[in-house]
């Protein structure tokens, strides 16, 4: 459990949950955490601390929380993610857990993730343009040039925010320094200030005492180093409303990571299973081949459509595979999908030791991930 920091004003932690039964061997083995990260996993936790730590100690931080609790319990997503206030307080209170748990996940998928490592000298800003592209809220301007990495991982995180953009520059931290990132979060909330301050969190040296030892000063680093390693932008846009000009844009023309991270049910819910659906089909025949699609979410979760008079319920894994796997219904033109990893439920428990502010949780996901494969030649 996280232990908080002391002065926090919040309530004494309860205990941890015991584990279900008949956890499985993925579930065992996700319980087991070096000491190695167990510091990685701090250091991530440190930035979101050193970069909310007038939220978190805002006198009215528990006040605003319990509005933006509310509004998510009312499912009013205009109030709880339509101002930078709201934001700041839901990515200090439910981002730094999630950042751990896809930290996690994208190292557990290093495998797959390296065939999309793009040799390549550089972004050419030429051949990238970012109006066109729909990148109208770049996080940072570093005043350096881009210079030549060894392999460049793009990633579309739809529906990405705080939490996304941590855990990426976390892979990257042990990616390798000759590996080079490009992450483009796209969602309907205003994001992008929350994400450009994490992305200077992750870029700069984290701020030490002035009482810090000689030897603390000399060994202090930034997550990210250097700071063109990581390139990050924000795209306000609602993904359902993208045709397939739209997306394809986002997507541009080399194999990528697109991921879905406790956003895809939410589309089902609040779209409806019909443009969510009309979405993967409008990816199925836009994506890039080779491509990654990464899919994590509540488990079991569930989505309702009308059939005829009456309303039916489909579990969200089930209208997924029944989109992405049966070919014969994909569009004609684009990719086949073919399923790599599937998890229905697994959890993620924090380790003892770690330290926040305020009390985070466990979480369990069920996690999803599909390549998308060139059509078979006819």
């Amino acid at each position: 459990m996280v232990k908080k920091v002391p002065g926090s004003k919040s309530s004494k932690p309860s205990p941890r949950p015991s584990a279900p039964a008949g956890k499985s061997a993925d579930q065992q083995s996700a319980d087991i955490v070096s000491a190695e990260d167990i510091k990685a996993q701090q250091r991530l936790l440190n930035i979101f601390n050193d970069t909310f730590r007038e939220v978190l100690s805002d006198d009215n931080f528990a006040t605003l929380l319990q509005k933006v609790k509310q509004a998510l319990y009312n499912r009013d997503f205009e109030a709880a993610f339509g101002s930078e206030q709201f934001l700041e307080v839901y990515a200090a209170r439910w981002s730094p857990a999630r950042a751990l748990c896809y930290s996690r996940i994208l190292n557990q998928i290093g495998d797959d993730l390296k065939a999309l490592l793009l040799a390549a000298p550089g972004w050419d800003e030429s051949e990238d343009d970012e109006v066109e592209r729909g990148r109208v809220s770049p996080t940072v301007d570093l005043e350096e040039e881009y210079v030549n990495p060894s392999s460049t991982l793009r990633v579309l995180a739809i529906g990405g925010g705080a939490a996304e953009i941590v855990a990426f520059g976390d892979y990257l931290r042990g990616a390798g320094d000759g590996i080079y990132g490009d992450i483009t979060l796209l969602d309907t909330g205003p994001w992008g200030e929350v994400v450009r301050k994490l992305h200077t969190g992750l870029t700069t040296l984290p701020p030490l005492s002035k009482y810090a030892s000689a030897a603390a000063k000399a060994s202090n680093a930034a997550l990210v180093e250097p700071a063109t390693r990581l390139r990050s932008t924000f795209v306000q846009r609602d993904v359902l409303r993208l045709d397939s000009e739209g997306l394809s844009k986002q997507l541009g023309q080399t194999p990528l990571l697109i991921t879905l991270l406790f956003t895809l049910n939410e589309l089902y819910t609040s779209g409806g299973i019909k443009m969510t659906t009309a979405f993967l089909r409008n990816l199925t025949s836009t994506i890039p081949v080779g491509s990654l699609l990464l899919v994590v979410d509540s488990p079991g979760s569930y989505s309702e459509a009308a059939v005829g008079k009456e309303a039916k319920k489909y579990p969200m894994q089930w209208l997924l595979d029944h989109t992405l796997l049966q070919t014969e219904k994909l569009p004609s033109e684009g990719c086949t999908w073919e399923k790599l990893k599937s998890h229905d439920s697994i959890w993620f428990r924090l380790a003892e030791g770690l330290r926040y502010p305020i009390e985070l949780q466990d979480m369990r996901y069920q996690m999803h991930l599909y390549r998308a494969r060139p059509r078979p030649s006819d």
